[in-house]
């Protein structure tokens, strides 16, 4: 059974940091494209950053320069680290775990508020 944590969100004023992790389990971590999705109030789920199995990265251009994607695969997490929080940041942020041609899952997510 596949689980993913995520953990980190919360509240933080603009222009500051969080760092995101998720951790999976019940899954070969190594062979997984893995990722976050974020989805604010009243607008649509979107891809924020991903990382393959090869660690290939890819962001969403509105977070490109503020946002990291990284993975350690002997801990079987990923990690968004996020800088220069702006307000429309703000959103639930969704963990992924996909592998290539055949399901992905995703986590419970966790919650992150950009206010002052």
């Amino acid at each position: 059974q596949v689980q993913l944590v995520e953990s980190g969100g919360g509240l933080v004023q603009p222009g500051g940091s969080l760092r995101l992790s998720c951790a999976a389990s019940g899954i070969i971590f190594s062979a997984y494209d893995m990722g976050w999705d974020r989805q604010a109030p009243g607008k649509q789920r979107e891809l924020v950053a991903a990382i393959t199995r090869s660690g290939s990265t890819k962001y969403v251009n509105s977070v490109k320069g503020r946002f990291t994607i990284s993975r350690d695969n002997a801990k079987n997490t990923i990690y968004l680290e996020m800088n220069s929080l702006k307000p429309e940041d703000t959103a639930v942020y969704y963990c992924y775990a996909s592998l290539p041609m055949t399901r992905t899952d995703w986590g419970q997510g966790t919650q992150v508020t950009v206010s002052s």
